[in-house]
């Protein structure tokens, strides 16, 4: 499968509680609602926690930067699924909508977007 990673940082004016809410609670049924259209088989949010325990892991690996608050995972069956997925009559409204909604709550200058393919090596949870 075919993979964007989104790693995010909040926008400083936002309470972390606010902002792990809204993408949540908010976010992620707007997501949920367009997913049809642009053929997402699968939307997870992994929002961070435990900082402390974080924190102490980033101290023994020399000059690692900052936490990012989550992650966001979007799937598709292929690269062309992704690329094909703007349905002409909702395409458009979704990237406008899914834009707009994430400037409320994300910081783009310190977040991050890339695509991934999956290659796994184990998964004990089977």
């Amino acid at each position: 499968m075919f993979k964007l990673v989104y790693v995010i940082r909040k926008r400083a004016d936002i309470s972390e509680k606010d902002f792990h809410e809204y993408w949540l609670k908010k976010h992620g049924p707007l997501v949920h609602s367009f997913a049809k259209s642009m053929r997402a088989k699968k939307y997870v949010q992994s929002h961070t926690v435990s900082e402390d325990a974080g924190k102490a892991i980033r101290a023994t690996r020399p000059k690692m930067k900052e936490t990012y608050d989550g992650i966001t995972e979007v799937w598709w069956d292929s690269l062309e699924d992704f690329s094909t997925a703007a349905d002409p009559k909702d395409g458009p409204q979704a990237a406008r909508a899914l834009l707009e909604d994430e400037s409320k709550f994300i910081d783009f200058e310190r977040s991050s977007i890339f695509f991934t393919e999956e290659h796994e090596i184990f998964d004990y949870t089977k």
